[in-house]
């Protein structure tokens, strides 16, 4: 998730600026840039990297202007690059924009303003709102804004100096944050208060589709139509500046958990056509050659295994075609069977996954269409893949993947949804109920964080187990196996899954009254399946947590503790049967005193096989 600050006072813009940008650096950014109103001139200085490389150009070349904008990019449309690093401007340069989110439109924007004679210099969405923003330039910024974001389709938090105005810059946005901090004498605007904690506590917070003039001395707030609102929602921040930076959450993985919706609806923005197609034009493959791929292999390592697994459920009941799922670091030493009619998919939360990188050079030489699925714009995946997919979950910090996991099984539903329709596997109706029962999923993830009770009452009474086992069946087994590597990983307490049926080949000698078991029992086909080993557990002296669809009653005679998920349909059950999974885990490891962002022993990312 990009980085905004916006200024107007009396001190050098490019002080706040710079100091507030590097308050939201833990969000991860590949460029960074700032836009001055100097005397007559709007002057723009931007630089590839670090914030220090723009730091070191500001000590360079100075800027004195007292209202400014600046930005810190995580690349979305276009490379890393000092062109397409923010801010941007227009053709005259009396506009510059900063801007987080996505236009989804921005393309035929981009194609109409071209005709009309604008030169557009980078490859960012992000360009085409200065250019018409220019456009509508007639009187004051704030219509010209107005007029401009109603052509948009799709998320912006948006703020525009003009040069002919050094008194106010402009902030606007649809479904991504922005914030005024509220100073003496002025005013901050900025996507997230860490910006904003040195300077004032006073917060303004801007709804949707809300305009705001922002003066050193005022700040005047209208709504869609050009009304004042009244009453702007105001707030005073009670963190310091370490818990600002999490969002007042007491760690980075408990607010990556709870950003969740957010992640799954940024993934499956845009994604289906008008025409009621699966849009996925990123792989790079004519609808001909979707239909004729007759084998999927997906490749990948820890969390995004089993988010392959869960993909390979959904590709092979949706589209009908075989999938296999491999670890990255077993694929290539065992003579895969690839060819031209393979499509190999690397699922990779970074994109610098060492094994993974490996598996896709191997499949590559073996003649496969390769699809990477990766978080991380311009990293290596992506320049060695034929297309990409990308989830848009914004930087994870936490070690442990929970937001990346998740925005993961919505890329590859969608990816399974493309590949079943064009094969003519699932009808256009079918297609279309189940994208949008997909669309409610983030909606279902947002109710279940509401109220944490009895998973916090469930981890204090099993915080000091040594052992545990999971399990599942069907398209629960990949959830019992993130929902054991959570537990592992963070709490240090040993953990292992299974497919609930081979309970009796071997794991079931492990049951003991001191090794709890967590079932995924959410309703679906094989349910009765899964109450039947449950029972098998409890009779041998198990303790038994389960996580089930709410309204099942009945599990409750089955178990000590029931974790209730919101109800869907069975294929797209996996997300919301994991979120109870990593709050239980996050909350053990908390009561046993771990370090949950940053556990022993592991990286964000493995670089090395």
């Amino acid at each position: 998730m990009c980085g905004i600050v916006g200024y107007v006072g009396p001190r050098r813009a490019t002080d706040i600026l710079l100091g507030g940008l590097a308050r939201l650096e833990y969000r991860g950014y590949d460029s960074a840039g700032v836009a001055v109103v100097e005397g007559d001139e709007l002057k723009v200085v931007r630089r590839v990297g670090r914030l220090s490389n723009l730091r070191d150009a500001l000590k360079e070349h100075p800027l004195n202007g007292t209202t400014g904008i600046g930005h810190t990019r995580w690349a979305t449309h276009g490379r890393p690059s000092e062109e397409n690093a923010h801010p941007h401007t227009d053709c005259t340069g009396r506009v510059a924009v900063v801007h987080n989110g996505i236009i989804e439109n921005y393309t035929a924007l981009r194609d109409e303003l071209a005709s009309n004679g604008h030169i557009l210099r980078s490859e960012t969405d992000t360009e085409t709102m200065a250019h018409l923003i220019e456009s509508y330039l007639e009187g004051d910024l704030a219509s010209a804004v107005r007029k401009a974001v109603n052509r948009l389709e799709g998320s912006y938090a948006l703020v525009v100096a003009l040069r002919d105005d050094p008194s106010s810059i402009v902030a606007v946005r649809k479904d991504s944050p922005l914030i005024i901090g509220l100073g003496d004498g002025e005013n901050i605007v900025a996507s997230d208060i860490p910006a904003v904690l040195e300077h004032t506590r006073t917060v303004m917070v801007l709804h949707d589709d809300e305009i705001a003039v922002v003066s050193a001395g005022a700040v005047t707030v209208y709504d869609k139509d050009g009304s004042v609102v009244d009453a702007p929602e105001l707030m005073e921040v009670e963190w310091d500046l370490d818990a600002a930076e999490k969002g007042g959450y007491e760690d980075f993985m408990l607010k990556e958990i709870h950003e969740q919706p957010r992640a799954l609806r940024e993934t499956l923005r845009g994604r289906m056509g008008d025409d009621g197609t699966i849009q996925l034009s990123e792989l790079m493959m004519t609808p001909a050659q979707v239909a004729a791929v007759q084998r999927v292999y997906i490749i990948a390592c820890g969390t995004s295994y089993h988010a392959g697994l869960v993909a390979k459920h959904l590709i092979e009941g949706w589209a009908r075609i075989p999938v296999e799922v491999d670890f990255s670091s077993e694929f290539r030493y065992r003579d895969p069977i690839v060819d031209d009619e393979t499509m190999v998919v690397a699922i990779t939360q970074s994109g610098e996954t060492a094994d993974t990188l490996a598996g896709v050079r191997e499949a590559r030489e073996r003649g496969a269409k390769v699809i990477a699925i990766t978080n991380v714009v311009g990293s290596r995946v992506t320049r060695e893949s034929d297309g990409v997919i990308y989830t848009h979950a914004g930087p994870e910090i936490g070690v442990a993947a929970t937001k990346t996991f998740t925005a993961q099984i919505a890329a590859l539903t969608v990816l399974a949804l493309k590949l079943a329709q064009a094969r003519g596997a699932l009808s256009d109706d079918r297609v279309r109920a189940l994208w949008d029962e997909l669309l409610t999923i983030p909606d279902v993830v947002e109710a279940e964080l509401q109220d944490l009770t009895a998973i916090e009452e469930c981890a204090a009474e099993y915080q000091d187990v040594v052992s545990s086992l999971f399990i599942g069946r069907g398209i629960g087994v990949p959830i019992a196996m993130e929902g054991a590597l959570k537990l592992k990983e963070i709490s240090y307490i040993h953990a292992e899954a299974y497919a609930s049926g081979e309970m009796k080949h071997g794991p079931i000698a492990l049951i003991t009254p001191q090794v709890p078991v967590v079932a995924v029992a959410t309703q679906g086909h094989t349910y009765e399946k899964v109450v039947s080993n449950i029972q098998e557990v409890r009779a041998r002296g198990a303790q038994v947590i389960c996580v089930a669809t709410a309204g099942d009653d009945d599990i409750q005679r089955h178990a000590e503790h029931v974790l209730h998920v919101p109800r869907t349909s069975e294929a797209l059950s996996a997300i919301p049967a994991t979120i109870p999974l990593q709050l239980l885990a996050y909350h053990i490891a908390k009561l046993r005193g771990c370090d949950v962002d940053q556990p022993r022993n592991l990286a964000k990312s493995v670089t090395v096989e």
